[in-house]
């Protein structure tokens, strides 16, 4: 498999891995605007400008966008995270060249129909209120919210309701003219792909765009805090966010082995002593999330009211226990379950062209392979037991809760029991 990387003179960069089994090729423009480009204002419109993206164009109706990628038996969506906003295809390998120009189409000439924006708004607003009605969903938008307070990071995604209901034409063209910008573009793709046939056909579709100066994002601050929503449910929804490494933090690889010993799997000690010992609950896991700038270390759980102070203490023990003894067969299992997960998901196009756009947009190259290996590998359990010291005792923390949580202990008192 062979990784290439080019960039055109107005910054536009090609990124792609031939994959030769296959017949089909995943392909897709990340733009580096995501939730954390917005404004306090803005908050909610790098979504609703992903939504409005498949609303119609110059040259063709949302219908036609539909029919220009399934008639050939593709599939075409896109997505928005924190940090980029995604648009991409997976198609035949004879289709590359439509569903580049579908989706160039859709990134760089949208109408913004009004009567569509004003069918979207409402397709987003009931976005919102589903999220609400998904307890283990909207928690986390609570715990970000609690761990980067007043930040552009700590916002939701989807945005306050009372904003999405105002956007209109102009302000999608705003963001869009103040973000979508070549040097902010990589166009990724993975597969039955031609790497010098991906570059021409991105210098027809984007090498006219002109690079513009911008705002540099805020650098995040981890602020701690704690949220408590009461609420009739079946289940209290407990997460729990302690300050962790970025991605461009070596840590960030001592982060993961960490929280997959801890609650990654059903062999880890969460799921261990908090369900099947102790059957508390059903769900329960640790996880590492990762920014340029920042991290965190995530544990979830759902469990009754009358023991949701149990679950919060042994959640606390068990991660200084980690801190105190956690083996050298966990973390190799640990390292184990990473590479696997990593390798085997690289089978697919679509998670590899995914994998492209993101070491880019990290190191502005394609890092071996190996490499990520390597440092997966060069984890000691040294490593990773000092790691679970300063979560389970130093880092800063956040606390979500939502149900019903009358007895649920605070901040004040979880971060009692980790220094007791």
């Amino acid at each position: 498999m062979t990784v290439r990387l080019d960039r055109l003179p107005n910054g536009v960069r090609i990124v792609s891995e031939v994959m030769p089994s296959l017949q089909s090729a995943s392909i897709g423009v990340w733009v580096a605007a995501g939730g954390r480009h917005e404004r306090i204002e803005q908050n909610g419109i790098a979504h609703f400008l992903e939504h409005m993206a498949f609303k119609g164009t110059k040259t063709r109706s949302a219908l036609q966008i539909a029919e220009a990628i399934e008639d050939v038996g593709g599939y075409i969506n896109a997505y928005t995270s924190r940090e980029v906003t995604a648009y991409y295809a997976r198609v035949l390998k004879q289709d590359v060249p439509l569903a580049m120009d579908v989706i160039s189409d859709i990134v760089l000439n949208p109408v913004f129909d009004a009567r569509e924006i004003e069918v979207e708004r409402g397709v987003i607003l009931q976005e919102i209120g589903q999220a609400y009605d998904t307890p283990d969903d909207v928690i986390f938008d609570w715990l970000q919210e609690e761990s980067y307070r007043d930040q552009p990071l700590g916002r939701t995604i989807l945005g306050p309701a009372e904003r999405v209901g105002k956007f209109n034409k102009d302000d999608l063209a705003a963001f869009v003219d103040e973000h979508y910008r070549p040097e902010h573009m990589i166009i990724a793709a993975a597969g039955a792909v031609d790497h010098d046939v991906l570059v021409k056909l991105a210098e027809d579709l984007f090498g006219h765009l002109t690079p513009k100066s911008g705002t540099d994002v805020e650098l995040a601050h981890f602020t701690g805090g704690e949220i408590r929503r009461s609420k009739p449910l079946e289940q209290a929804h407990f997460a729990l966010a302690f300050e962790g490494p970025g991605y461009r933090d070596d840590r960030i690889y001592t982060s993961q082995i960490y929280s997959c010993a801890l609650g990654g799997g059903m062999s880890s000690r969460l799921f261990q002593e908090v369900r099947e010992n102790r059957g508390l609950c059903y769900t329960i896991f640790a996880q590492t999330g990762a920014y340029g700038d920042t991290g965190t270390t995530t544990i979830y759980a759902g469990t009754s009211g009358d023991e949701v102070r149990d679950l919060a203490r042994i959640t606390i023990q068990e991660m200084k226990r980690a801190a105190d003894d956690l083996s050298e067969v966990e973390v190799a299992r640990a390292r184990a379950q990473m590479k696997a997960g990593m390798l085997m998901g690289l089978e697919s196009p679509s998670n590899r062209a995914e994998r492209l756009a993101r070491l880019v947009q990290i190191w502005n190259k394609v890092p071996p392979l190996e490499d990520s290996v390597a440092k997966i590998d060069a984890v000691t359990t040294e490593d990773v037991r000092a790691f679970a010291e300063d979560m389970a005792v130093t880092a800063p923390a956040a606390l979500a809760l939502y149900g019903p949580i009358d007895g649920a202990p605070s901040l004040a008192e979880m971060q009692e029991l980790r220094t007791a």
